[in-house]
């Protein structure tokens, strides 16, 4: 077996048994919202955006009574998840797209997905993942971190470090382990004071030697 490959079922294997059971923490009851709410997502926390999504959706259920929604109000509904002003016109075009181009419905692939205002290559594979179940790798700034200190990849663009974990990881597993450094990166390898020592990957990662050396 390929040594990156082996190195990374190693990693699996440690991180399957500290989170066993990942899902995304972003509330939602359809693809539609978790849709929205991955773009809200964006530059903030999932508790800012889940803390204002139960009333956006309250009042603008579908696509249709989105894309139909005044800006102004958008704009106060989702203000505490930040840069609402462009958040507001991105959901809103969205929502229009969806509703013009897929009958209201979210597409499942990736390509047709990425097409959609506001929508990148992360949100379109947290939305395959977690509404529908196909196998898709998010890199987010998490992800990109954590797998660049563990010498997974030697990239800093997210869709190269994404191909580059694809070839590494069985298909089944892209989802979960995504969910898994995300859970990971907050917890231990936190972005300016990873907890190394008492990291479950240390031993499997040269990041602890190049900051000590």
């Amino acid at each position: 077996m390929d040594p990156l490959r082996k190195k990374t079922d190693k990693i699996r294997k440690i991180l399957r048994a500290a989170y066993p059971d990942v899902k995304t923490a972003l509330t939602h009851r359809n693809a539609f919202e978790l849709l929205v709410a991955t773009i809200l997502s964006a530059q903030t926390t999932d508790r800012q955006v889940n803390s204002v999504t139960g009333a956006l959706f309250e009042k603008f259920p579908t696509a249709a009574a989105l894309a139909a929604a005044p800006l102004c109000e958008i704009e106060t509904l989702i203000r505490p998840t930040g840069f609402f002003h462009n958040k507001a016109r991105n959901i809103k075009a969205c929502a229009k797209a969806l509703t013009d181009q897929h009958n209201g419905r979210v597409p499942r692939r990736l390509d047709t997905l990425t097409r959609l205002p506001g929508v990148g290559r992360k949100t379109a594979n947290v939305v395959l993942g977690a509404a529908f179940g196909i196998p898709g790798m998010v890199v987010d700034t998490h992800v990109k971190r954590i797998s660049g200190r563990l010498g997974l990849t030697d990239h800093t663009d997210p869709v190269k470090i994404e191909y580059d974990l694809m070839a590494i990881v069985p298909k089944r597993a892209w989802n979960t382990f995504g969910l898994q450094l995300i859970h990971f990166g907050r917890d231990v390898c936190l972005a300016r004071k990873p907890i190394c020592p008492d990291c479950p990957l240390r031993r499997l990662c040269p990041y602890p030697n190049k900051t000590e050396a």
